[in-house]
């Protein structure tokens, strides 16, 4: 069993907020509950995980109504701290599954198939990517950012698995990751002039990313091909939104 980081400090947007209310994404309201509760209850139902750290302003998640398993911690002031503070509270000795709050359609099968691929391989992080075929195939007319590799087009998703021991190492170069997992040319860039022209004429291959991560960070890092879309179906705009209510209301 694993434990699990919800990272739920991120501020809404101004067009998500506009049409929420709400300052941060954690609290927007889907058919009157706020979205991180939906994650927090899939975790729960989930046998590979046993605590459910969330992440972020501690005095507004206390008013949720989260499951017995769930720990609160007050998050930091930027994304950087805020994984900090959330790795330095799991249990060092395990990996820690780490899934952002805005996730609310992500399903118990989904977390199980990452789990149970990760298990496949060794690795210090393991990062899960959708097709575009499977994404559009399940939720047709979402717009979403995705990767032209030479294997096809995918998109990133919003779970990791991580051991918590390298984090301190490599964090800066992961928050960057992370924060640029939607512009696929910054993170070419990020890689090197090489990867930048495979990008540019759709050489790039999956392998080839997984190792060069893997040396930048000083990691083992492992990609994992999901076929969930929810994996990859993140609320970040009013139409993701507007999607995610249509299906849960």
């Amino acid at each position: 069993m694993v434990d699990a980081l919800i990272l739920a400090g991120g501020e809404t947007s101004e067009s998500l907020h506009e049409l929420s209310g709400e300052t941060y994404e954690a609290f927007i309201k889907i058919d009157g509950r706020p979205m991180v509760t939906y994650v927090a209850d899939i975790l729960a139902n989930s046998p590979f995980v046993e605590r459910i750290f969330i992440v972020g302003p501690r005095a507004e998640l206390s008013h949720c109504n989260f499951p017995e398993n769930s720990i609160l911690i007050q998050g930091g002031k930027s994304l950087l701290e805020t994984i900090q503070i959330g790795m330095a509270a799991v249990d060092q000795a395990k990996k820690t599954l780490v899934l952002t709050c805005d996730i609310p359609l992500i399903t118990e099968e989904a977390v199980r198939h990452f789990l149970q691929s990760c298990q496949k391989n060794e690795a210090d992080f393991y990062y899960p990517i959708v097709e575009k075929e499977c994404s559009e195939h399940c939720y047709p007319g979402n717009e979403r950012t995705y990767v032209r590799l030479k294997e096809g087009a995918f998109t990133g998703g919003n779970i990791f698995l991580v051991d918590p021991r390298i984090v301190p190492a490599c964090l800066k170069q992961a928050e960057y990751i992370l924060e640029n997992r939607k512009k696929p040319f910054k993170l070419c860039q990020f890689l090197g002039i090489l990867f930048v022209l495979q990008f540019l004429f759709g050489k790039l291959k999956l392998k080839t990313v997984e190792r060069r991560v893997s040396q930048l960070l000083h990691i083992r890092g492992a990609v994992i091909r999901s076929p969930f879309a929810e994996v990859g179906l993140d609320v970040d705009k009013p139409s993701d939104l507007m999607l995610v209510r249509s299906f849960l209301e």
